[in-house]
């Protein structure tokens, strides 16, 4: 690229970049709203920028106009949603205003700029109001989904006008008609040997579901809690072992023939003797298996349909391997030798064996429970 040239584009790529900065190119695309906006940045900065200078009242007469024009359309239209619209828009031009307010140059073109407080605070009220009607209508249709879709319209009313009278106690009512009400029984076991294990396992089920956050409009409650609170319950979750088996024990013997050359055997007059060594060298590995296959079942209480029957297997296996040797040590390596040093230990009680089993178990559990209830 030659001088000249280099020289043409920085000159356009300047144009361009002061023409974004004074909000020109944002007027020429019709974006009033930016247009002011970036007219009033430069005008802070540089405030006698030329291109700014006209760029504002311009960009703010046309963005007000625009703007009152898109109320007076919003407020004809058969739309429950329309004061939201509105709201916006009154709130849109508050935003202009302050924003030339703030820019004391910016006040010389364009003189006591327009605020709509109370028409904001009108229309936000009607906003909150028609969300509110619309949530009521909703909730007297009388299913979990319709209850679901007013306790959105409660939610967005009282964040469109927090002091609304009685907002508070309709989301109260909504979230409580749309929420799917679960019973959970305790995992059962026809072992009172392991009944202690079962309880941890049952625990850990129940830490979970009381700090389930996978679907705000899902509950789940012990047999206990449902009964105290008297909850009229939409399903029931079974969950009991099939079968399991504890401490399943395996031990596997591998005799290996070992054996070294050039290793010194002994020594005379004329120095060391070298030869070969051998030894019978024995691995022993014992393999303790648990393992357990529990059902989980869903119930529809109003029905009593189930609606889910799923057979989940989880298995741990203990080990421990040691060894033993015939012959001479020196035939083995140092990892060998480790190995022949160690002793056979015992395995863990059988209460903690049924533990570890019920771990893959209740991990695949929590993945069925999410899965499940993700789409209510």
């Amino acid at each position: 690229m030659n001088s000249i040239s280099r020289l043409r584009y920085f000159l356009y790529l300047s144009i361009l970049i002061v023409g974004c900065t004074t909000g020109k190119n944002a007027l020429q695309k019709g974006d009033y709203d930016a247009a002011v906006s970036k007219a009033v940045d430069r005008l802070r900065s540089s405030p006698q920028n030329k291109e700014a200078m006209q760029v504002l009242p311009e960009a703010f007469d046309l963005a007000i106009k625009t703007h009152l024009r898109k109320i007076d359309e919003a407020k004809t239209s058969t739309d429950a949603l329309k004061w939201e619209n509105i709201m916006f828009r009154y709130q849109k031009i508050n935003q202009l205003s302050d924003e030339v307010n703030a820019c004391p140059s910016c006040l010389n073109l364009v003189p006591n700029p327009p605020k709509y407080v109370k028409e904001f605070e009108d229309s936000r009220y009607k906003a909150a109001e028609a969300r509110y009607l619309m949530g009521e209508r909703s909730l007297r249709e009388n299913n979990r989904q319709s209850a679901k879709v007013a306790y959105q319209h409660f939610v967005k009313a009282q964040s469109l006008y927090p002091s609304l009278k009685g907002v508070k106690e309709k989301i109260e009512d909504a979230y409580w008609a749309a929420v799917l009400k679960v019973v959970v029984q305790p995992a059962i076991i026809n072992s009172n040997t392991y009944r202690l294990s079962n309880q941890y396992f049952q625990e850990q089920i129940a830490n979970y579901l009381a700090t389930y956050k996978g679907n705000t409009f899902v509950r789940f409650y012990s047999e206990e809690e449902a009964e105290a609170r008297n909850v009229r319950a939409d399903q029931l979750i079974e969950l009991h072992f099939d079968d399991f088996i504890v401490g399943q024990t395996y031990v596997k013997e591998r005799v290996e023939k070992l054996q070294r050359d050039s290793v010194v055997i002994g020594e005379d007059r004329r120095g060391k003797i070298y030869g070969t060594v051998k030894a019978t060298y024995s691995v022993f590995e014992k393999q303790v298996s648990s393992s357990g296959l529990l059902n989980f079942a869903v119930v529809d209480l109003s029905t009593n349909k189930l609606l889910r029957n799923q057979k989940i297997a989880g298995t741990y296996v203990w080990k421990d391997v040691w060894a033993s040797f015939k012959g001479d040590e020196r035939a083995l390596d140092k990892q060998q030798l480790a190995l022949t040093r160690k002793r056979e230990i015992m395995p863990p009680p059988p209460g903690n064996l049924f533990v570890e089993f019920t771990k893959p178990i209740y991990a695949q559990l929590v993945d069925h429970i999410s899965s499940f209830y993700s789409r209510y």
